[in-house]
């Protein structure tokens, strides 16, 4: 069994936010809770961070003691379990708790960012400039960010949008490329680099070691990717936790 390497795992440690709830899975809050509490005793739990959770649900779960959550919410929730650790909204302002703003980066003070990055619908997702624009911007006002929709697969390619039979198939962003791209931007790397970083395809481009990360002559230090993972790229929501998993062990990235 491969051993995972040092630039790796400070890439993907707590990258995860479980939103089983969300589309495309919508499953069942019985459901959600119970895959969640099996990650969270999972050999890979180590990848898994919050439990995403809307607000309104709140008074139907019984938070358990090795839980962490994040609630979305549409206004100031008041006084909270000690499992909910942030909030999430579209509003533009820091509530009780850290919170991440899905709105325009000039107008978030004192917060964190949100960004989709896919949706159930081919035009939903945003290009890789796009994407680039926003990692830069936001590195440059050194605003952290957590990322949302779309990235079930570490790195760029096609698949379908949802898990119907017919459904629409589109390239996908990876989470590696976002991720890594994020790294890079926090460094100071600016939009044309990036992009060429989103739009890699091939998974042998990524090269990971225990001391560093090198993609097409560029090179990530262990240590950097930590800083930036904890500084600035806080981490991605997804409807599955065991589709990106399973992906990272077929790309011989896990064992």
């Amino acid at each position: 069994m491969p051993r995972i390497p040092g630039a790796l795992r400070n890439l993907l440690a707590g990258l995860i936010d479980y939103a089983g709830l969300y589309p495309p899975a919508c499953l069942p809050l019985a459901i959600v809770i119970e895959r969640y509490n099996g990650f969270l005793h999972s050999p890979e739990s180590w990848i898994l961070n919050r439990l995403v959770l809307p607000g309104s649900v709140l008074p139907q779960v019984r938070l358990l003691e090795d839980w962490h959550v994040t609630l979305l919410v549409e206004e100031e929730p008041g006084p909270l379990p000690r499992q909910i650790e942030t909030l999430e909204t579209k509003l533009a302002c820091c509530l009780s708790l850290p919170t991440y703003c899905e709105a325009p980066l000039a107008s978030i003070e004192g917060s964190f960012a949100k960004i989709r990055t896919g949706g159930l619908k081919p035009e939903m997702i945003p290009s890789p400039q796009r994407i680039a624009e926003f990692l830069a911007e936001a590195a440059r006002l050194r605003i952290p960010f957590k990322a949302t929709a779309g990235l079930h697969h570490p790195v760029r390619s096609v698949h379908p949008l949802t898990y119907e039979r017919d459904a629409p198939r589109a390239m996908m962003h990876g989470f590696l490329n976002v991720f890594v791209a994020a790294a890079l931007a926090w460094r100071g790397a600016q939009p044309p680099l990036l992009v060429k970083i989103l739009e890699e395809t091939d998974p042998a481009a990524f090269r990971f070691g225990d001391d560093d990360f090198r993609w097409g002559g560029q090179v990530l230090t262990a240590a950097e990717i930590h800083a930036a993972r904890r500084d600035f790229a806080h981490g991605f929501g997804s409807c599955s936790f065991s589709e990106p998993v399973s992906d990272l062990r077929q790309l011989g990235l896990l064992p």
